[in-house]
């Protein structure tokens, strides 16, 4: 079943299975039927979105796009001399803990919007009663595709957000200096300093949103809120839905210092 961005599938818990046959062969009496409601108590949240994966539904398209975004990110920390200062060792540091989230800004600035289908996954119930060969090697494969749907709907979530505060390049600029400028990441030498840049760059948004905006403040929180779902996604869904479909098995990390320190 596909469904267009953001826009939820129909839940399977709605279906009462007890009339089946194989239900009642598997199940007996009232001990199956109380488990299963216990599993659909709407109180307690439907557990399908927890097992519901997705991919892109245009991956060629949309990962191309994605390469280009991660190229202008890699761009973006090259030119920036402030970061050019720092030491070699801090530097790695920040960009292994930041790559990902600037890669979603990128997004975010770029407007690239996607679609995505629910991946179905293949039962091995039903292989067993038609007959089908199945080995293990099959069912790890299997296990391993597709993203959560949950993780996609944050993703889209911070670029809807994004969207509808209509924000500048200039204000792209100054957000990724506040999350590529992380002072609390373990290991870095020379923590006070990158503190300092994180600073400059939240009071240098504050102060161009003031001076362009009527409602500056407002403006300023719903953006650090926005900051806040960033902060939630997984650096290993960006790879899994945006780059594995054309790249395959690839550090994106290791990728990303190799291309930002090449001579």
């Amino acid at each position: 079943m596909a469904c267009r961005s953001g826009r939820p599938g129909t839940c399977q818990c709605s279906r009462d299975p007890v009339n089946s046959i194989l239900f009642q062969m598997l199940n007996s009496g009232s001990t199956a039927k109380t488990n299963l409601q216990h599993i659909c108590n709407p109180n307690r949240g439907c557990p399908c979105d927890s097992h519901r994966k997705v991919l892109l539904r245009n991956p060629d398209i949309i990962c191309k796009k994605a390469s280009d975004v991660l190229l202008k990110t890699v761009t973006f920390i090259r030119n920036l001399p402030s970061f050019c200062q720092l030491l070699q060792e801090d530097q790695i540091l920040l960009v292994r803990e930041g790559w990902a989230q600037l890669f979603v800004l990128g997004l975010a600035q770029e407007r690239v919007d996607f679609e995505w289908e629910e991946l179905s996954m293949p039962s091995l119930l039903k292989k067993i009663l038609l007959n089908q060969s199945s080995n293990a090697g099959d069912i790890t494969l299997t296990s391993d595709a597709g993203v959560p749907f949950k993780e996609v709907q944050r993703l889209q979530m911070f670029l809807h957000k994004l969207w509808s505060l209509d924000i500048c390049t200039k204000e792209y600029a100054y957000l990724k200096g506040m999350v590529l400028f992380n002072p609390g990441i373990r290991g870095m030498r020379f923590p006070q300093y990158v503190q300092t840049l994180q600073l400059e760059a939240q009071t240098t948004l504050m102060e161009f949103t003031s001076m362009m905006q009527n409602i500056s403040h407002v403006r300023f929180r719903w953006m650090l809120e926005a900051l806040d779902i960033l902060k939630a996604i997984d650096s290993g869904v960006i790879t899994e839905l945006f780059f594995r479909p054309v790249s395959g098995e690839i550090n994106l990390e290791d990728l990303v210092l190799e291309t930002l320190f090449i001579s």
